[in-house]
């Protein structure tokens, strides 16, 4: 019996595979998985109510918490699962790496070794359906769609080309992942909760939809790389790719919205073009530990390497002014 279109792309070679050239987004039927629409959907009707408490009712120190914790949640994400550990562009003594885990587990999204899994084939396989949220699928399905239906075989089938021994090997990270779920759902919903109920007297029901509310700010603020960093902006480094630099994925996440500068330099720790932007906190926040001594090896892309790229391959655009020595 001949294979059908799914099989004869899962007997690709992986040096067949990556010679694909993006975008490419064969046939799929999607197959929903109703309790991640149920739990998502869930979610944001319970932020929408926690919006509502929050302009009605909510005392003000239970919103500042709440956001602080959101920010941190999110330098969790942008310097701990993707900057240290999905492209190792510094390294961290063994506090800040406590600190970061403790942070990326206030989001909610499952553990450091997943996010990094799904990460590094997003890198590899970029805009391709081993991509676990390829942008070519559109917005939606990169920006939340994906959570809500199962992966396509080529994720599966490519997922094992993936080297994690090194997130395997971290005492940090294995701890994590062996605790997951107290860990996670302490961080994200008990704390945010309890915290404003004992020190302030917020009720529960107010405290627990203005966690909601957080939440659900913290997945789509994370989810605007794939998606707003797919579709619009800039390419000033490589025009033959669909990362962007968007303004408003790099106000929202701290200072990954210079997409199409990262996905050229993955390993650059400022993930910009610049180091100095006003928005790039994630970069600041990792300078701060630098002069600690808990973040060390910083790496760079030398300026005269970025300067023939986009000769090479930018679209001619210089929106963010990485021209200007003194942003250098």
């Amino acid at each position: 019996m001949a294979p059908n279109a799914e099989e004869a792309t899962s007997v690709l070679s992986e040096a067949n595979f990556e010679k694909l050239v993006p975008p490419q987004a064969s046939p799929w039927k999607y197959e929903i998985v109703y309790p991640s629409v149920v739990a998502l959907l869930a979610v944001h009707i319970m932020a929408a109510y926690g919006l509502f408490l929050a302009v009605t009712t909510a005392c003000w120190t239970t919103i500042l918490y709440n956001y602080i914790l959101l920010e941190l949640s999110m330098l969790g994400t942008t310097v701990g699962a993707h900057r240290l550990w999905s492209h190792k562009s510094f390294k961290a003594k063994m506090p800040l790496q406590i600190i970061l885990m403790l942070m990326q587990s206030m989001t909610g999204q499952f553990t450091v070794t997943n996010w990094v899994r799904d990460h590094r084939m997003h890198h590899r396989y970029t805009d391709t359906d081993a991509d676990p949220h390829n942008p070519t699928r559109g917005f939606f399905f990169a920006h939340i769609g994906w959570l809500l239906v199962k992966k396509h075989q080529e994720v599966k089938n490519r997922g094992k080309f993936i080297d994690m021994s090194d997130i395997y090997a971290n005492p940090v990270l294995r701890f994590q992942r062996k605790y997951g779920l107290a860990i996670i759902g302490f961080m994200t919903f008990v704390l945010p909760t309890v915290v404003p109920i004992y020190f302030w007297g917020e009720t529960l029901n107010v405290a627990w939809h203005i966690c909601m509310l957080k939440y659900a700010f913290i997945i789509n603020k994370t989810l605007t790389v794939n998606s707003v960093g797919h579709t619009w902006g800039y390419k000033t480094y490589d025009k033959n790719i669909q990362p962007t630099n968007n303004t408003i994925s790099e106000v929202l996440t701290l200072g990954e919205g210079y997409h199409n500068y990262h996905h050229v330099f993955p390993w650059d720790y400022r993930s910009a073009e610049f180091g100095d932007s006003k928005f790039n906190l994630s970069k600041r926040f990792i300078d701060f530990f630098a002069k600690v001594g808990w973040a060390f090896d910083l790496k760079m892309a030398p300026k005269h390497v970025i300067d023939r790229r986009v000769e090479r391959t930018g679209d001619g655009s210089d929106f963010w002014g990485y021209k200007k020595a003194d942003l250098y």
